[in-house]
């Protein structure tokens, strides 16, 4: 039989007073997170967001982004919108994405409709990534076949000649196949591992998407582990 290495987690749990929206925890956690990912080497990318989508043909798919947006609206991330990805919601906006920090025993599930983001905070988002990253966008055809990595190189070394590094925002002009998302949650949920797999979970719901931070909107519970 195969022997797999076991742990019991010694989290925390969830402890206090659960609040009528899940806001708060939500924006704590993850600072709590990102403030790990400085501090200790065993949460090396807190940003990490799993997300996943159903294609046309009701197939499921999951692949990690990073979490580029988080406020009152939701989690938001940004990527190729001719990708896998891009395809999937534009056929079916409903999506799920999970923040996990197996380190911390912690984890956020978030459910509900995908919504494009508009340009100008698009633009303004890929103004600020690094210079590589710009020219990056460009050449990766995201999710597409490729010969090989020769081939992803040198359209790289292409366009860097095309758009030099000036260290300016518009060195590199924005894609207009480059987007992002928001994703507008109907369902919540935090996860916090305890010992012996008697973890803690609360979930919040609503009957339509709408704000983290909605006073009367959310219902909470307990779930078993």
């Amino acid at each position: 039989m195969e022997q797999f290495t076991r742990r019991d987690y010694a989290g925390e749990g969830i402890t206090g007073p659960v609040p009528s929206t899940p806001w708060a925890w939500v924006q704590q956690w993850v600072d709590d997170a990102r403030r790990a990912g400085r501090e200790r080497a065993d949460v090396p990318e807190p940003d990490s967001l799993s997300v996943a989508t159903v294609d046309p043909d009701g197939r499921p798919s999951v692949r990690t982004v990073l979490l580029r947006r988080l406020d009152p609206q939701g989690p938001g991330f940004f990527t190729n919108l001719h990708s896998r990805k891009g395809q999937a919601l534009r056929a079916h906006p409903q999506a799920a994405a999970t923040l996990t920090w197996p380190a911390i025993y912690r984890a956020i599930r978030f459910e509900g409709v995908a919504q494009e983001l508009d340009r100008e905070e698009v633009r303004a988002y890929f103004d600020s990534r690094p210079w590589g990253s710009r020219v990056g966008a460009w050449a990766s055809e995201q999710s597409a076949p490729i010969t090989d990595r020769g081939e992803l190189e040198a359209r790289v070394a292409e366009l860097e000649q095309r758009w030099p590094d000036r260290g300016q925002a518009d060195d590199v002009p924005l894609p207009d196949f480059w987007g992002g998302y928001l994703l507008h949650c109907d369902r919540v949920e935090l996860w916090a591992g305890r010992r012996s797999r008697l973890h803690d979970r609360v979930v919040w719901t609503r009957d339509s998407p709408g704000p983290l931070d909605e006073d009367g909107a959310w219902e909470h519970r307990l779930l078993q582990p």
